[in-house]
């Protein structure tokens, strides 16, 4: 059973950047896709980001895309999302996910606990 723990989350004035990170336990991390998703109070859980196992290929939420960077480590089993020019509407709690198939959103699952972002004005 893959354990994820996300970290890097906080309190930042609009304009600025966070580093996120997921750290997955067990060895099988480089066998998975990995995700990003968000929830913001009173909306439901949305897709952020997504990498493939092998780091290759990254897909975005358009509403992130030219602003945020997924990447992973292998050698680390940790998954990164770069977040730059923050805005205040991405103030939520950030979720890091696996998917063993694929990057479809419904196949993510395993989440971690979260990681509150907030963003001020």
């Amino acid at each position: 059973q893959v354990q994820l723990v996300e970290s890097g989350g906080g309190l930042v004035q609009a304009g600025g950047s966070l580093r996120l990170s997921c750290a997955a336990s067990g060895r099988a991390f480089s066998r998975y896709n990995m995700g990003w998703f968000r929830q913001a109070p009173g909306k439901e859980r949305e897709f952020v980001a997504a990498v493939s196992w092998s780091g290759g290929s990254a897909y975005y939420a358009d509403s992130v895309k030219g602003r945020f960077t997924i990447s992973r480590d292998n050698a680390k089993n940790t998954v990164y999302l770069q977040m730059n020019s923050l805005k205040p509407e991405d103030t939520a709690v950030y979720y890091c996910a696996l998917n063993r198939n694929g990057v479809s959103i419904q196949g993510f699952g395993s989440w971690g606990q979260g990681t509150q972002v907030t963003v001020s004005s």
